[in-house]
């Protein structure tokens, strides 16, 4: 398979910003995409599985998701494959509220397919088949839609989106578009099976230019070189950003701002089903936090619910929760 993929769609409109009355995107995301496969009974180890249900998966995509279910107009910046299941992302992006308009096809790339094992409460094996290559790597500079990256409310990256060119040159011209102008996310999303080489340069890099960073301990510890949760926060200011989110399980959530504010929010009770859309949920729903104005507590507390949320449900994209179902498990939690 040789030369450069070609993108044979995506891109199809140009941004010229907001139609009149129209409001501006309240977060575009930019990276991962594929087909999560999952078999539709939990402890069933994949040899013996035999009936899957297939959903939108990819951290971005689903953070992207979490948001519209929110009431946010989001947007994700990605590359599927130009065959069924590409169309069947794009389909689905549209169907939750996403704008698939930067989500473009790659030819001589297959669509990802990610297939996951269930043993709950927290053993969820990943298998990524993103072979020979993933579209959603093949993001180039030139094709980024710098004024809509410039204009968004809020704008998400990832960690997986540094690990190969072009997606990583492409990534960081949508930082450097930025100039850290509004909310921008830096999710460390450690998937280490992803990586040829050593992430730690190109998170410094990213880490300069965003204002929020996202992680648990073992994705601040790649990013940092600290765990403990604490010291990890204060390596993420030290790096560059002005608030560092920390997620210690089920020691629940750390976030420190560079004002010196530092808030513990403890996790929400939940039986768990499948962990694997959790972060994502959480994600989304911490954008919304921010776009709203809401002080960090609250914040925490409410992305800390519509994680718990998906937590307990199988899938990732069909199970972000709506607003109504996020403040029954607050007011649950509060006795309400």
């Amino acid at each position: 398979m040789g030369g450069v993929p070609a993108v044979t769609t995506g891109d199809r409109a140009a941004y010229e910003g907001p139609a009149e009355g129209e409001a501006p995107y309240d977060l575009i995301t930019m990276g991962r995409i594929g087909v999560d496969l999952y078999p539709l009974k939990t402890g069933v180890p994949l040899a013996e599985a035999d009936t899957f249900g297939k959903f939108l998966g990819g951290s971005p995509a689903n953070v992207a998701v979490a948001a519209a279910r929110l009431g946010r107009r989001s947007a994700v910046i990605t590359r599927t494959g130009a065959d069924p299941f590409g169309a069947y992302l794009r389909a689905e992006l549209r169907g939750f509220g996403v704008d698939d308009r930067w989500a473009g096809e790659v030819a001589g790339y297959p669509t990802p397919v990610t297939f996951c094992e269930i043993f709950p409460p927290d053993d969820f094996p990943l298998y990524f088949y993103r072979f020979p290559k993933a579209p959603d790597l093949e993001i180039r500079p030139e094709e980024v839609d710098r004024d809509a990256v410039r204009a968004a409310r809020v704008f998400w990256m990832t960690g997986t989106g540094l690990s190969a060119e072009p997606s990583r040159s492409a990534t960081l011209a949508a930082l450097e578009a930025r100039s850290k102008a509004g909310t921008t996310v830096f999710d460390l999303d450690w998937r280490p099976m992803l990586w040829e080489g050593p992430p730690q340069p190109w998170y410094e890099q990213a880490l300069g230019r965003a204002t929020v960073a996202v992680g648990n301990t073992e994705e601040c510890a790649v990013a940092t070189g600290e765990s403990e949760p604490y010291a990890a926060a204060r390596a993420l200011l030290a790096a560059g950003v002005e608030l560092a989110v920390v997620k210690r399980g089920p020691r629940g959530v750390l976030a420190v701002h560079r004002d010196g504010t530092a808030v513990e929010v403890p996790p929400v009770p939940v039986t768990v089903v499948n962990g694997l859309g959790a972060g994502d949920a959480f994600g989304g729903a911490l954008c919304h936090g921010l776009l709203a104005g809401w002080d960090l507590a609250r914040t925490l507390r409410y992305a800390n619910a519509a994680g718990a949320i998906v937590a307990s449900r199988l899938a990732c994209s069909t199970a972000m929760p709506f607003p109504h179902e996020v403040e029954e498990v607050l007011g649950r939690a509060a006795g309400v």
